[in-house]
């Protein structure tokens, strides 16, 4: 029996969603080959090829009846809605991305090629991995702060833990941290949608901390009605 997707009601001009494990795509999504850096691609037409977008992690589109869509597993999807200037975008950010502040590069494009106000805007941020699981090295914490983000608020130092995985060391929440950018580029607080599901601990989704990385993908998708 197939899962029912996660769905996120963002008014009646947009459609997203989020599948499970077990779930069915009700529609065709235009996805690219994401490779973990912050190129952006303007879906101008409605026949792109996964191939044609190699190197891309982001999308947007003002095209009606087109579903754009990243796929994730432990990484944060984030969705963008402009119910004024009717722009969607589909946003994968993993760690490095987060780094890269893809989510804020996004609402510049939306700004500079379709006027979006950053106040119209309605966001997720779908299932991803969770700050209580998401344990990093040294190395990944100087690059959240060299990036400039407020350590106080998406780095914690849990010590030495309790011996249960992902209980100890250093943990970053790439929750808060995609909220944060949000937030900085001028999305207003009650726009923004939190699913609050850490990958790593529901089974209803794919995690590829604990899967491994040749796991399934979640589909993370938003289209214009």
């Amino acid at each position: 029996m197939f899962t029912e997707l996660l769905k996120y009601h963002l008014g009646d001009g947009a459609v997203a969603f989020s599948t499970r494990r077990d779930s069915v795509l009700p529609c065709p999504v235009i996805q690219g080959h994401q490779v973990h850096a912050d190129s952006i691609a303007l879906i101008d037409r409605p026949d792109y090829t996964r191939e044609e977008l190699e190197g891309y992690d982001a999308f947007v589109t003002d095209l009606p009846g087109v579903v754009i869509g990243v796929r994730t597993a432990d990484c944060v999807p984030v969705l963008l809605y402009d119910p004024i200037h009717r722009v969607v975008s589909a946003v994968h950010a993993g760690w490095k991305g987060t780094v890269l502040q893809i989510v804020r590069k996004t609402i510049g494009v939306m700004q500079q090629r379709f006027q979006t106000r950053p106040e119209d805007l309605s966001a997720v941020i779908g299932p991803a991995i969770g700050p209580d699981s998401f344990q990093v090295g040294e190395e990944v914490v100087a690059q959240f702060r060299k990036a400039g983000y407020p350590m106080e608020r998406i780095w914690s130092d849990r010590g030495p833990g309790d011996g249960s995985p992902m209980s100890g060391g250093h943990h970053i929440d790439l929750w808060e941290a995609n909220r944060w950018l949000l937030l900085q580029a001028g999305v207003r607080t009650e726009n923004i949608l939190l699913a609050g599901i850490d990958t790593y601990t529901s089974p209803d989704f794919f995690s590829a901390r604990r899967e491994g990385i040749q796991c399934g993908r979640i589909i993370n998708a938003i289209g214009l009605r």
